[in-house]
């Protein structure tokens, strides 16, 4: 079963690289509803700076793919799961790919429990309650469409300041932010003094406590799904 979920995925990505050396982008935006399209809007230039936390495995669901390989922009990618950050790195060459979970500046363990779940995978409490996570994770139609066989595990944790100040980050365009309700724990451990997104796109499953944090600086300009919002900087 592995063997051929393997096989269909090399596959796949053997046909998206032979129609993108060709200039086309028909099998080059996985972004779920239509969500790269739509952030062109904003976005409509080449040569950005993007962040992506939340990474997987570089492709599925991404909202920053198809700028890189078509607009000509680079970035960090930031995924805690070992074996997606493996991919990951292998997807996209061109980016900085780091393999941590993301916390507040004031968490004070070296490493976080996690539930691995492919694109539901979370941090243990990212829920708000043990059952919420446990549903969330074990999701049955979730399951039954991804062949996914969930697991804990206990990953390194940094902040995000932390890795922009390592790769000496300049302006961000984009920041796209989607760790299954442990968004405002990422959001704290980013320096906004030093570092202010042009925009983020967040998954913001608590969306009332996430844009109390950000109201200062940011304003709502757009929603792209139930959960996706699109943030400006004022």
């Amino acid at each position: 079963m592995e063997k051929h979920r393997m096989f269909k995925q090399n596959l796949k990505r053997f046909r998206r690289r032979l129609f993108e050396s060709f200039g086309s982008d028909r099998y080059s935006r996985p972004s779920l509803k239509n969500i790269d399209r739509t952030l062109e809007k904003y976005l409509n230039y080449r040569n950005g700076f993007f962040i992506e936390v939340g990474g997987n495995d570089g492709f599925n669901q991404s909202n920053t793919y198809y700028f890189e390989r078509f607009r000509c922009w680079n970035g960090i990618l930031v995924e805690a799961i070992p074996e997606l950050y493996e991919e990951c790195v292998k997807e996209r060459p061109r980016s900085k790919v780091f393999n941590y979970a993301l916390i507040s500046e004031d968490y004070q363990d070296t490493h976080a429990t996690m539930i691995y779940s492919n694109l539901r995978s979370l941090v243990k409490g990212a829920q708000k309650s043990d059952e919420n996570d446990i549903k969330h994770a074990y999701d049955m139609n979730h399951l039954k469409k991804s062949s996914v066989k969930p697991y804990e595990i206990s990953v390194p944790v940094r902040t995000l300041t932390s890795i922009l100040d390592e790769c000496h980050v300049q302006e961000i365009d984009l920041f796209s932010l989607d760790v299954e309700g442990y968004e405002l724990n990422v959001l704290k451990g980013l320096d906004f003094n030093k570092y202010q997104p042009k925009y983020m796109l967040i998954e913001a499953r608590f969306r009332n406590e996430i844009e109390e944090y950000i109201s200062d600086l940011y304003i709502q300009i757009d929603q792209f799904s139930h959960h996706d919002f699109l943030y400006k900087l004022k």
